[in-house]
């Protein structure tokens, strides 16, 4: 491959490819994390439940005199381990905001507002239900979807699904994500200390100045960034939502821009025609800054939240002891009915709604058939729906809140597959009767 090539892309390379190398790890990722998901909940209903579940708790921290810092296992894996999960949250919507759909607001309309839908409606259908109800804080459950588990379904219905439907349910599942980040940081924030919210912000400020002056040292920002964690978990404000910020701050620009590349490539040509050892280390450097902040991190940190934070948020979070009365609970049946049953109806309501109008138009070769499809996908909560339910509930609403979310994600995919795989048999028969 020629320098040029590498180091100046096609504008339509910094879309496509992103996508691509998402979709690709996401579909993996995706059966990974279902792997360990069906792993915790074999364990919590064998002869090792008690053990298994009470591993989770275990104490885990430091203490130096009258100072404690000190949680349980679960904690430092949702407060501390899934901070980079929504670090990667942030970068993918800082990404749609900079290059994908969200960089215009024509372009975003159908999936933020079909995103809006799917946020509303299984939420007021929930509080319906749960209304005066010991499980009415967890109306955020149903709000949420699980990107990795949608693509991975997308994937299994395989190459006859139109790539317009792909990117418009990739961004509605950023737009829901953001929603969900709304949702934990206005309505599961109680009690906010100041003092150390004011410090985080101050450190929050300081990134985006040293930024501004050029600082590259990754070790200068990392430092930063679990101060602002720590700013944020002392002061009562959910700590991942430091990672959200932090992903969003994150550089678009590569730091040797376009102009500099015709330069730094004749200074690398000059040093192979005299041999200098140097010029495979200079080679690298030029490579890497040719390559903005963010889109490293997403490829650095994209194979490590898809195949080992994820399971490991899954195997301490998805397992639950079944019984009877869990899933006929009153509690399952409104996660149920939000998830499996609100969800596509508020996207598909919403998009039609805006199409109608004119406010947005259907992405080109898909139908509506295929919106009720993706709707119906996009009601796999799973990991977020978690994430919210140890948020909400504690106790025997949290164990039932988890066996509902686990029963409405598996309603979801199944309903939804088989309905894309419908919704695409037009294709199909059309590619084999070209055969």
């Amino acid at each position: 491959m020629k320098a040029s090539e590498t180091l100046s892309p096609r504008p339509i390379d910094i879309i496509v490819s992103p996508i691509a190398r998402f979709l690709h790890t996401e579909s993996a990722g995706g059966l990974v994390l279902l792997f360990f998901a069906m792993i915790a909940m074999a364990l919590a209903n064998s002869p090792m439940s008690a053990a298994f579940l009470g591993f989770w708790q275990t104490p885990l921290g430091i203490s130096v005199g009258n100072f404690e810092f000190t949680h349980s296992l679960r904690h430092w894996i949702n407060d501390g381990l899934m901070v980079l999960f929504f670090f990667l949250v942030g970068l993918e919507v800082k990404r749609e905001m900079v290059h994908g759909e969200l960089r215009t607001l024509k372009s975003a309309a159908l999936p933020i507002l079909g995103g809006l839908g799917g946020m509303l409606v299984p939420a007021a259908l929930y509080l319906t239900l749960q209304a005066g109800q010991e499980g009415q804080d967890g109306w955020g459950m149903v709000m949420a979807t699980d990107i990795a588990f949608v693509v991975g379904c997308m994937s299994l219905a395989g190459k006859y699904v139109p790539k317009g439907f792909k990117v418009f349910l990739l961004t509605l599942a950023i737009a829901d994500d953001i929603g969900a980040i709304l949702v934990i940081a206005i309505g599961y924030t109680d009690d906010v200390s100041l003092v150390p919210l004011g410090v985080a912000c101050v450190l929050v400020a300081l990134i985006v100045l040293l930024a501004h002056l050029g600082v590259r040292s990754k070790v200068i920002f990392i430092g930063l960034g679990v101060a602002v964690w720590a700013g944020f978990h002392e002061s009562g404000v959910h700590a991942t939502l430091a990672g959200v910020i932090l992903g969003i701050l994150m550089p678009a620009s590569p730091w040797i821009e376009n102009s500099q590349l015709p330069r730094a490539i004749e200074k690398m040509r000059h040093l192979w025609r005299e041999q200098a050892p140097a010029a495979p280390a200079l080679w690298n450097k030029i490579e890497a800054e040719g390559k903005s902040p963010l889109d490293r991190s997403v490829e650095l940190l994209h194979p490590w939240v898809s195949f080992v934070i994820m399971p490991i948020f899954a195997l301490a979070n998805a397992g639950v002891a079944l019984n009877f009365q869990m899933l006929a609970s009153p509690l399952t049946l409104a996660i149920v009915l939000g998830l499996w049953i609100g969800k596509p109806l508020g996207i598909f309501t919403f998009c039609f709604v805006a199409v109608r109008l004119g406010m947005a138009q259907l992405p080109q070769g898909v139908t509506w058939a295929m919106i009720a499809a993706g709707g119906i996908l996009a009601g796999i909560g799973f990991t977020m729906s978690l994430f919210i339910a140890g948020l909400a509930l504690s106790g025997s609403l949290l164990e039932t809140a988890k066996a509902g979310i686990l029963l409405a994600s598996l309603l979801a995919a199944g309903c939804g597959l088989t309905a894309l795989v419908l919704t695409t048999r037009p294709r199909r028969l059309a590619d084999a009767a070209n055969d």
